[in-house]
């Protein structure tokens, strides 16, 4: 039986036997006898064993390696790269039914496992964008003012979407909450890349950059990259792009405006794509079809190098591996105080996302956005059901990792406010710089205080969470409800996100909350 991979000058490998043998070594090994039906084609007589590094690592860390042999039954061969390790291998004849299910279980044994990669909230030590010279308030307030115009882009996307205006219904995470590190190429070249749920591109800026910020670290220089590729003009990739067009020599052109008008310009290309998981190791994942941007404007950081979407759209990295990881990624938000330790952001299974304890919503995916359904709010004894113009029972509320706050309609901000304000024994905080926070108290001289639970009434899921995950202390003995008043769209932020292993399935339509310790996931 054949199955098409294409490795360079190849067009597809032919499987003639598989075995499975115990070498001793901590994981089991895959041994089988292939032969490639090259091109053009030339005599597969000499034996040759080829360690493919695009399809290898997706393997490895499924304990996993297998082996690639053209020609016919040879010795048992053992070969060795840099980053890879090719081990003995033994051939036993299967019958194509047998291999065929085998393929089955190989593929989800490799997404079952998933891998890890660390998430970086921005004000950690860890951040570029870290500033030693600012306070915790100081943080909070530049957070509070993020969020806001994140809303305000996401508002304006809407109207994109819904054709009322000419800009794509993208957001720029101008800023950025998380960042992520990514090493692009071959031979790598890191780049410290945004991450966020509400954009799909993936792009990172590459040379030369004629009108570009000056972006601090070194730029990604496709010439040097042995792996690089440019998509052509005519390929399925370049026509699922908005504004697109074809270069002198058919390259796919690209050219994305954001809801603040900020652009990225570039050809579309693929590269591989290498992520350090648990400790030092490593997984290259071929392929990744990227934005490789020359030109930029609008508001950019640049201490940041690229962008990696993981909206629900073609391009974004977690549909790009789609069976791969089972069309499943997840992400374990660690509190903001907490600075000696970092997120996780998981792609494919997690046993953190399992147990009795899981709660499960439906997810819908709208304009490129996770939209969740929030029927109502309760806190003590009061139920706040959701209100026109977002009814309960259809989808009225977007979960997003870069939007910091809450923000829920007018009249279920003013409701949740009364609720807490006849709960909470503290005097309330007139400051009219907090008058969009549904309510805030003064803490000053009783640090004895108590605030209420609040459970969030999703679909399916009534999402209990603590003072950790609802209040704030915006200011010196100043605490804050951490929701603001907002007309449509409505989210649910990061701060609510803290300390919950967050896992969307999109094969399902499903997220899943499981209440953890982030700082030990």
């Amino acid at each position: 039986m054949c199955f098409r991979w294409t490795p360079p000058g190849q067009t597809r490998i032919c499987i003639s036997s598989v075995s499975w043998k115990n070498t001793g070594l901590p994981f089991p090994t895959l041994l089988f006898h292939a032969a490639i039906a090259p091109r053009p084609p030339v005599s597969t007589g000499k034996q040759q064993v080829i360690c493919p590094s695009g399809f290898f690592p997706q393997f490895s860390f499924g304990r996993l390696v297998l082996h690639y042999l053209r020609g016919f039954p040879s010795p048992p061969y053992k070969c060795r790269t840099p980053s890879q390790f090719c081990s003995f291998f033994l051939f036993l004849t299967m019958k194509p039914i047998a291999f065929a299910l085998f393929l089955a279980s190989v593929a989800a044994v490799a997404a079952a496992d998933g891998f890890r990669v660390d998430l970086i909230h921005r004000d950690s030590p860890r951040s570029p964008l870290y500033d030693p010279s600012s306070t915790a308030f100081d943080r909070v307030r530049a957070a509070v003012e993020r969020s806001a115009l994140r809303r305000l882009r996401f508002a304006r996307a809407g109207l994109a979407a819904s054709g009322d205006t000419y800009l794509e219904a993208r957001i720029l995470p101008d800023n950025a909450e998380y960042l992520m590190e990514v090493e692009l190429g071959t031979p790598k070249s890191k780049v410290v890349a945004i991450v966020d749920t509400g954009s799909d591109l993936i792009w990172a800026n590459c040379k030369p950059c004629t009108r570009c910020y000056e972006q601090t670290s070194p730029l990604f220089d496709p010439k040097d990259s042995s792996t690089y590729h440019n998509i052509a003009c005519d390929s399925r990739a370049c026509k699922l792009l908005a504004v697109s067009g074809c270069s002198r020599n058919s390259k796919c052109r690209y050219q994305y405006t954001y809801a603040d008008e900020s652009q990225v310009v570039g050809n579309l290309a693929s590269d591989t794509f290498t992520f350090t998981t648990t400790g030092t190791n490593t997984i290259a994942i071929p392929k990744i079809t990227f934005g490789c941007s020359h030109q930029n404007s609008g508001v950019f950081s640049n201490r940041t190098g690229g962008l990696v979407g993981l909206a629900p759209a073609p391009l974004s990295l977690v549909s790009q591996l789609g069976s791969f990881i089972n069309s499943k990624f997840s992400y374990c938000l660690v509190p903001l105080s907490q600075t000696s330790t970092t997120s996780k952001l998981v792609f494919g299974d997690d046993p953190g996302a399992s147990g009795s304890d899981v709660l499960t919503t439906p997810l819908t995916i709208q304009d490129s956005f996770y939209y969740l359904t929030l029927n109502g709010i309760s806190v003590g004894n009061t139920n706040i059901s959701a209100a026109s113009p977002t009814a309960s029972g259809s989808p009225n509320i977007i979960i997003d990792s870069g939007t910091w706050l809450n923000y829920l309609s007018p009249e279920m901000t003013d409701q949740l406010g009364k609720a807490v304000k006849d709960i909470v024994d503290l005097p309330v905080a007139n400051d009219p710089e907090l008058s969009s926070f549904a309510a805030c108290f003064q803490v000053e001289g009783s640090r004895d205080y108590k605030f209420p639970d609040i459970t969030y009434n999703f679909e399916g899921a009534p999402l209990k969470l603590g003072p950790l995950n609802t209040f704030l202390e915006v200011s010196q003995d100043v605490v804050c409800l951490a929701a603001c008043s907002s007309d449509e769209p409505q989210f649910f932020g990061n701060v609510a996100q803290q300390n919950l292993h967050v896992g969307y399935d999109l094969g399902a339509n499903q997220l899943s909350f499981a209440q953890v310790d982030c700082t030990n996931f």
